[in-house]
């Protein structure tokens, strides 16, 4: 079965290349383009799409309004940012709305149907750039705690949970923790449910804000 797709972006050649990009595809579907957030919400209403490739700046209303919007009516219909914006407070917002997937505009398309396919998925894919930025901030203590012990207490993480953590936020696949802690990527997934469940996270993306939020340092 075809994933889904609609792109809203208000840049005309923009959109109308993202659209040609995606339906080159062989399991992608692109059922509607969107010049601004209002459309968007019209077209998630009438074609229940999988994903919504979803730009921030636009007309009527803006995509990190169109994306709380889709994510409270919507829950199925999964978001990803593609913006030229890689700023701290575009980035939160957008992740903060409910988007799963945040990429800039100088991605490929490589990466860009990487992140449909896994928002389809139920997977979060950030932008190489992005999470550099949420590591970065947290890095300079952006939240009240500054060590990775802090979460742990406040809420009744263990110590191997708050590493996992903090391993996420580093950017780091189920891999490559598996292989830093000497474990193996079942025990890793274990830890990584456990851990969601306790900070009422979703997806890899809520858990990195939610370390950034905290001060959480990688």
């Amino acid at each position: 079965m075809s994933i889904r797709v609609v792109v809203a972006d208000d840049q005309t050649a923009v959109r109308e290349g993202l659209a040609l990009m995606l339906s080159l595809l062989d399991d992608v579907e692109v059922v509607g383009e969107a010049a601004d957030g209002e459309a968007a919400l019209e077209l998630v209403a009438a074609h229940r799409p999988d994903v919504v490739l979803m730009d921030l700046r636009m007309p009527r209303r803006d995509g990190v309004s169109a994306t709380a919007e889709i994510r409270a009516t919507h829950p199925e219909t999964r978001v990803v940012v593609l913006t030229t914006f890689a700023d701290d407070e575009h980035i939160l917002s957008a992740l903060q709305a409910g988007a799963l997937g945040y990429l800039t505009k100088d991605a490929g398309r490589v990466q860009i149907a990487h992140a449909v396919r896994a928002a389809a998925a139920g997977q979060s894919v950030l932008d190489p750039q992005v999470q550099q930025r949420l590591v970065a901030a947290a890095v300079q203590g952006g939240g009240s705690a500054t060590t990775a012990e802090a979460p742990a207490a406040v809420e009744g993480l263990t110590a191997r949970e708050t590493e996992v953590l903090t391993l996420i936020a580093a950017g780091l696949s189920n891999r490559e923790i598996a292989e830093r802690l000497y474990v193996t990527e079942v025990t890793v997934k274990s830890h990584i449910n456990r851990l969601f469940a306790k900070i009422g996270v979703r997806d890899r993306a809520q858990a990195v804000r939610y370390a950034y939020e905290r001060g959480i340092r990688p």
